[in-house]
């Protein structure tokens, strides 16, 4: 039973004003970046464009700062970027994810197979 357990975790970031950034909100972010546009952008990252909007302006409310860079059409067409902080943030959760992931692995892996730990059931709570 236990040798086909993996562990998985979930991170995000946050500040005092709220949560600000999670795995949904980083693909958005990319996709945005990639496609120059947060219609097609948010179409990528499977998201309405309007929820895709709403997560920008959080995101924005949350940080005190633009996360995105855009400039109207003309005869090249619009375009939207990230900022440089939008960049460093996604940069900053691939990273932490990444570690915690590692982590979670080793420490499950280690878990397991220490005979001093029996198994608990999934009602027992941790003491």
């Amino acid at each position: 039973m236990i040798s086909d357990l993996a562990a998985h975790s979930r991170v995000w970031l946050a500040r005092p004003a709220g949560y600000l950034l999670g795995a949904p909100e980083a693909r958005l972010l990319e996709a945005i970046e990639r496609a120059g546009s947060i219609k097609e952008g948010a179409e990528a990252a499977a998201m309405s464009y309007r929820t895709a909007w709403a997560r920008v302006r959080e995101m924005e409310r949350v940080l005190g700062r633009p996360v995105v860079r855009s400039r109207a059409g003309g005869p090249g067409g619009g375009a939207t970027t990230l900022t440089d902080d939008a960049r460093s943030l996604v940069s900053l959760f691939h990273d932490l994810d990444r570690r915690i992931t590692e982590h979670a692995h080793h420490e499950f892996s280690r878990v397991i197979q220490t005979p001093s730990c029996p198994p608990r059931h999934f009602d027992e709570k941790a003491t």
